[in-house]
């Protein structure tokens, strides 16, 4: 871990950078896996499972007796656990269902917005060395909420051709339409182009590895929608003199364990509880079952000692961190100073993994500096916004000039006569 006292502002920008991916080939490969599958389809993804995650399978497509099977295999307390967080999740983005409302700008010229679903969404859950079910929960509640009509879901098999029961039980409890057993870059490429299989969609949404990123940014290029940039996972901890060391520590490390790539940030305006934090993380570190995972995550991370909180607050935004945790007690007179932030948690008993998991937030969140200019996936995330608007005769007399000179202004006559020849064609009516 790098540990800083006091460091000046003029410093600042060198701190709040991320590590750095190696990108220069990766666009190469992408565009490769990519020409794959456009041209042969299934076979590219299967020759890609095999190549990539070290598996044979015939059938990419998961069918219902797999998932039955995995509904059997899950604990009926993990069922309970995975119940309550649905529950909590649709609450709470079911709450975010505006009613629609029509507005006269002008007399007899009324406005209005409405939602509709984006027909077919792509939803990616990485598998790997933690299985993401909780994801599927962030994704699929949201879209089913918006009537998105086809969910499609992919994730890579493991070594056996294999997904994890908790993924495929929770698709099934969230009305995801279609599973396939399929991941990485090629995974997207297939959502992206379609094949025999699995249909192109147009948007995808989810989080993964940088070839995963890196093909979720390449997919725009066919037209497709992405829910956000990302990277890998990351949290920032601002701790005064009221903080829970402990608490501050295992903050730290739940997101570390995430993997060797993550990014934790710890920003302490008292010195005991800013050495106390790092002795806990070295003590909690070494009990952790994915260690080496975090510890590679901590060589990249910062504890950072300020004089103030404005200071903290001030650095936190020019970070603008995935996470945000203030292990303060009189958080709610801080609240007005974030400006950049992904997902922000309050107290020392507000724990991040709440947000992760079961408190109704959503965990799918933009990382790496992109919190300056992105929100979260919301419900709005699986909606297209269309405007309408109705001009009666008075409305168009009534603002008609308006248009007129505007148009005329800009040299664009066709649009000022659209109006024009309205306006005559009822003049000589009366």
């Amino acid at each position: 871990m790098k540990i800083n006292r006091y460091p000046q502002k003029e410093n600042w920008s060198k701190l709040v950078k991320r590590p750095v991916l190696q990108r220069e080939k990766l666009t190469e490969l992408i565009a490769v896996i990519f020409n794959e599958v456009e041209k042969n389809g299934d076979q590219a993804l299967l020759d890609f499972n095999k190549k990539f995650d070290g598996t044979e399978i015939q059938n990419i497509k998961i069918s219902e007796e797999e998932i039955e099977n995995a509904v059997n295999q899950i604990s009926n307390e993990l069922k309970q656990a995975i119940q309550q967080a649905k529950e909590n999740i649709t609450a709470f983005h079911a709450s975010q269902n505006t009613e629609k409302e029509k507005i006269e700008t002008t007399k007899g010229v009324v406005c209005w917005r409405e939602n509709r679903a984006i027909e077919k969404v792509g939803i990616y859950i990485p598998g790997g060395t933690a299985p993401l079910f909780s994801t599927v929960l962030m994704l699929a509640i949201p879209a089913q909420l918006a009537g998105c009509k086809e969910i499609i879901l992919c994730t890579p098999p493991d070594k056996n051709g294999n997904i994890n029961p908790a993924i495929l039980y929770t698709a099934k409890l969230c009305g995801v339409t279609q599973l396939f057993k399929v991941g990485g870059a090629q995974a997207i490429a297939a959502m992206t182009l379609g094949t025999e299989s699995i249909p192109n969609v147009y948007k995808i949404f989810g989080p993964g590895n940088q070839y995963v990123v890196a093909a979720k940014e390449f997919a725009q290029n066919y037209n497709v929608a992405i829910d956000m940039p990302a990277g890998p996972s990351e949290v920032l901890v601002i701790a005064n003199e009221k903080a829970i060391p402990a608490f501050c520590a295992v903050d730290l490390l739940s997101q570390a364990e995430h993997g060797s790539d993550s990014q934790v940030v710890f920003l302490s305006t008292d010195e005991e509880i800013f050495n106390r934090t790092i002795e806990e993380t070295e003590k909690q570190l070494k009990e952790l079952p994915r260690n080496e995972l975090a510890k590679e995550a901590l060589k990249n991370s910062h504890f950072i000692l300020l004089s103030t909180l404005e200071e903290a607050f001030e650095f936190s935004n020019l970070y603008a961190p995935e996470h945000l945790i203030l292990a303060l007690e009189d958080f709610e007179n801080y609240i007005p100073k974030i400006q950049n932030a992904g997902s922000v948690f309050l107290g020392n008993y507000s724990c991040e993994s709440a947000g992760d998991y079961a408190s109704g937030t959503n965990h799918t969140l933009p990382t790496n500096g992109f919190a300056k200019n992105y929100s979260g996936v919301s419900l709005d995330s699986f909606v297209k916004k269309i405007t309408f608007q109705n001009l009666s005769k008075e409305g168009l007399q009534n603002l008609g000039k308006t248009i007129e000179i505007m148009a005329e202004a800009e040299g664009l006559f066709a649009h000022k006569n659209a109006v024009s020849i309205r306006l005559k064609k009822e003049n000589e009516r009366v």
